[in-house]
């Protein structure tokens, strides 16, 4: 079976290196002759797993036929419709408009491409359930994704800590729902002794103030020990589609303490291998870390609970055999009608439109507001009061008449 996955790039990323496990282990295991075709050029791409894959510019791709055409990420469908493949296949890893906030453009191109006319593979039950509401005329597979159990081990047993609690922080700040400076200030408002290790791929935008190091970026073989140095992954984030790195941490012997982001529900359990906690809520999350530097039966109560959850999750030779299955079900069945998506996708499209009208109106408006503030502003006689306050010695006659102003007029004058 001739599959494309097509990636914007080949940067190491979360997103792109569950794409490129399940590539390898359908062409090293499966039998399936899987390229990876880039929709935007790269001059160098490097990665240690594509050894038994073919790396495909879009130029390339489009004088090839595949059996199965997978886009995997909302930019990259439109580079997949410029294939020839005998089906077309969604691979979702998140809803991905709710990467964006409702006045950018892009949440609504990234929701309209969940009204194509494809087959849909995705990670997270979350997701599944969602596309059944949104898509009930597509079929949906469900295709957790595997953890390398060479890199991240489970260990024998849970190694016992009566130190500080060790908590660790990691993913980048920049990025608003990852919830990074917000966990990183949960833990400064605790009571109990704690070290803090922050893992930042990038710096920009990181307040790591109180922090005992900050790493970064490191190769996941220095990431697993580092795991294996923790008690705790705190993991704040607002919008996840499975995320990994608590899964990770419980491989190498750490609970989690999280919100119950959308993922979460695939394997965290409170109270049994994780402590979960409201969002916005930094005290709350502050007194739940220090519930467990002082209860240290509950503490590894967790973490044995979190190494039992680990033990039983599938490495990605058992992911990939999952992924190969519900590719084979998808070229095996009849192809999507070609109209059953269309009404939903011009009433979507038709929505977003509104949307985005409104915010261009709100905008409009506001810089009209400002033109006329600014016109205001610029009045001479405004333009010289303005200026006057301004200048050192009014702000000196200022502070020395206030006294006498709060006492004529009263306080807060």
């Amino acid at each position: 079976m001739q599959v494309a996955f097509v990636v914007n790039d080949l940067q190491l990323s979360g997103g792109v290196g569950v794409v490129v496990q399940h590539a390898r282990q359908l062409a090293t295991r499966h039998g399936m002759d899987v390229s990876l075709v880039l929709a935007r050029e790269q001059e160098d791409p490097h990665w240690q797993e594509l050894a038994q894959l073919h790396v495909l510019s879009l130029d390339d791709a489009r004088e090839r036929e595949f059996d199965l055409v997978v886009h995997t990420w909302w930019e990259t469908a439109y580079a997949a419709f410029q294939l020839r493949g005998g089906r077309h296949v969604a691979f979702v890893q998140s809803l991905e408009d709710r990467f964006y906030r409702p006045d950018e453009p892009d949440r609504l191109a990234a929701a309209i491409t969940l009204d194509l006319p494809v087959a849909f593979v995705t990670e997270a039950t979350w997701i599944q359930e969602a596309i059944a509401d949104l898509r009930p005329d597509a079929t949906c597979h469900l295709v957790r994704n595997g953890i390398d159990k060479d890199v991240f081990p489970a260990v024998d047993a849970v190694p016992e800590h009566d130190g500080p609690l060790r908590i660790l922080v990691e993913g980048y700040a920049s990025t608003w729902f990852k919830g990074v400076n917000d966990a990183i200030a949960a833990t400064r408002d605790m009571a109990e002794p704690h070290h803090l290790t922050v893992v930042a791929p990038d710096r920009t935008g990181l307040d790591a103030t109180g922090a005992d190091r900050v790493l970064g970026p490191v190769p996941s073989s220095e990431m697993a020990a580092l795991y294996g140095e923790a008690d705790v992954v705190l993991k704040l984030s607002r919008v996840e589609g499975m995320y990994g790195p608590p899964l990770e941490g419980f491989h190498r012997g750490a609970t989690c303490v999280t919100t119950e982001v959308t993922g979460s529900e695939m394997y965290i359990e409170h109270g049994v291998n994780a402590l979960v906690v409201d969002w916005d809520d930094l005290r709350g999350t502050a007194r739940q870390l220090d519930l467990l530097a002082k209860d240290r039966e509950l503490l590894l109560r967790l973490r044995e609970g979190a190494l039992a959850t680990a033990r039983a999750w599938p490495s990605w030779e058992d992911a990939g055999a999952e992924m190969a299955a519900a590719l084979q079900a998808i070229a095996g069945a009849p192809p999507p009608s070609p109209y059953a998506h269309v009404a939903r996708l011009l009433g979507d499209l038709r929505s977003g439109t509104e949307q985005q009208r409104l915010f261009m109106v709100e905008r409009r408006d506001l810089q009209r507001q400002v033109r006329q503030l600014e016109r205001i502003k610029a009045l001479p006689g405004i333009r010289h009061y303005r200026r006057a306050k301004a200048s050192r010695p009014v702000r000196l006659a200022l502070r020395v008449a206030r006294p006498a102003k709060q006492k004529l007029l009263g306080p807060g004058s």
